[in-house]
């Protein structure tokens, strides 16, 4: 029954959709939002995807290599060091991209309301002081300025600072006003986007890949690109982030903490998507300067790390609609690993809690089980006596139960009881990133991986198979029949399951089959 509820859980579409408005919209000469119609002119508010050597900067932390183009001070080509893309190589996962068909993109500018035409926004080149910057060794962080100014006393600095050992980016906007007239305007962040697939994703599990925001009165929503297509997201908000993520990793620009937030989502041309927010409209006085700051998250879903960070960010590890149970295990998880040092053990040590906590359910289950196993030769000589005329024979079975104190059904509700539990399981074991090319014990070398032998896969069937064998048996031959072929029909989809998804599986039914033959023989065999 839990295999077949897992099954159910990867047809599952993800979560409540925001409310959305179906037009596209600017900002007016007072600085409000209006409605626009759709347009295909979007191009001209990207970046180029192609830009000269001598407009890139290059910047090298312990954690990050990335690229940040002096045409807007976009960052691109945003590579995780200590993630690899396979074990073993040295090619790191690559997060923001500049190449068309994986596009992805952070970048961030000022929207004016006083008149300027010529803006520093993401389209504008900057001035860039030098082209190569690295986090040396003994120094804890690394800034990168950049630097804009127009003819009328308008000046205009980016900075992105980089801390040793943190995913996370600093954004300092500094607007300097020499002019004789207020600046009126805003900053705003934002992430571009082209979907794609990089054909690593197991074809049996689904994990989300799209947009998502957090405020504090929605609370953590995810949105389909197929959706941003269709209508455009318009949320204004105290506080919140909005991001983009995929399986195990996430990019998320975080504004400051009080300040309300317009957050939005529109579709370029060419199956490109943007999320972003701006706050709202902020006076520079003549002679006067600003600094506007924000927070850029890109790295991997580390939930402890991300709850540090800011609210709700680490929601972006998607536990479906269990998450109030998923949490729990995979704090769980995470206690056990401190202590034993192996995520494969952790695994295991995982299982082991969750089938103690539920044995006084799985005890009534396997009792109720045993006493039906025991009906099964009068069951079988009921059918034979009244098989033609399946009325009496219901009839006869209920009274036989009745007679023997048996409930047919009280095998079922404790099992039904603990289904929430094991599809959280199933999703803490998918999202967890720490699991991605974790090590187990001999050829179990990615516990986020399928098993390179099927070892664990057949380990699973055989065990599904004992299991069936201490249960009784259906009355229905079809349905006997059927039962017969689970075994075989979930190896085979197992085969391609990651293995320590397979692990918790064995070893689940392993102590299922020790507690089902105890109860059965012990308790049962006393009555």
């Amino acid at each position: 029954m839990i295999s077949l509820m897992l099954w159910e859980a990867w047809q599952v579409d993800y979560g409540p959709k925001p409310e959305t408005t179906a037009q596209q919209t600017t900002i007016d000469s007072n600085g409000n939002l209006v409605p626009v119609p759709r347009s295909n002119t979007e191009d001209s508010e990207l970046p180029f995807l192609e830009s000269a050597a001598n407009s890139i900067i290059t910047v090298t932390t312990d954690v990050y290599r990335l690229e940040i183009d002096t045409k807007g001070g976009t960052l691109r080509n945003l590579d995780l060091l200590d993630y690899p893309v396979e074990k073993g190589e040295d090619t790191p996962v690559r997060l923001f991209d500049s190449s068309p068909e994986k596009l992805f993109l952070g970048q961030s500018g000022l929207i004016s309301s006083s008149g300027y035409v010529k803006l520093p926004n993401h389209s504008i080149k900057l001035h860039a002081e030098q082209y190569d910057y690295e986090l040396k060794a003994g120094e804890q962080s690394l800034t990168v300025p950049l630097t804009w100014t127009d003819q009328n006393g308008l000046s205009y600095s980016k900075t992105y600072t980089f801390t040793r050992g943190s995913y996370v980016i600093q954004l300092a906007q500094k607007v300097d006003n020499q002019s004789a007239q207020d600046w009126i305007g805003r900053p705003y962040t934002q992430l571009l986007r082209v979907p794609h697939s990089d054909g690593k994703g197991n074809t049996f599990i689904r994990t989300f890949s799209g947009a998502v925001i957090y405020t504090e009165e929605e609370k953590f929503q995810k949105i389909e690109f197929d959706d941003m297509a269709e209508t455009d997201l318009k949320v204004t908000s105290t506080g919140g982030w909005s991001g983009i993520i995929q399986h195990y990793f996430a990019a998320a620009w975080i504004p400051p903490i009080g300040n309300e937030q317009h957050f939005f989502t529109k579709e370029l041309s060419n199956s490109r998507y943007v999320i972003g927010s701006y706050p709202n409209p902020t006076t520079v006085a003549a002679n006067s300067n600003t600094v506007f700051t924000s927070q850029l998250f890109v790295g991997p879903k580390i939930q402890p790390m991300m709850e540090a960070i800011a609210p709700g960010l680490e929601l972006t590890v998607d536990y479906s609609w269990l998450t109030i149970i998923g949490k729990p295990i995979y704090s769980l998880l995470n206690f056990i690993h401190d202590f034993v040092k192996n995520w494969g053990f952790s695994i295991m040590g995982v299982t082991f809690c969750i089938k103690l906590l539920f044995f006084p359910l799985s005890a009534a289950s396997y009792k109720s089980m045993a006493k039906m196993r025991k009906l099964q030769p009068r069951l079988a000589q009921l059918k034979e006596s009244y098989g033609d005329d399946r009325q009496k024979f219901n009839e006869e079975m209920m009274n036989l139960y009745r007679k023997e104190k048996v409930n047919p059904m009280g095998g079922c509700l404790p099992v039904i009881v603990q289904i929430p539990v094991f599809i959280s399981l199933y999703w803490v074991l998918i999202e967890t990133v720490e699991l991605r090319q974790a090590p187990f014990l001999l050829w179990v070398q990615d516990l986020s991986s399928k098993d390179p032998y099927f070892v664990l896969p057949v380990l699973m069937g055989i065990s599904m198979y004992i299991q069936q064998r201490l249960n009784p048996a259906p009355v229905d031959p079809l349905q006997a029949k059927i039962m017969r072929m689970f075994p075989i029909v979930f190896t085979v989809f197992f085969m391609f399951f990651p293995s320590g998804l397979v692990l918790y599986w064995v070893t689940n039914n392993t102590l299922s089959i020790i507690q089902q033959w105890y109860i059965t023989k012990k308790i049962v065999g006393t009555d």
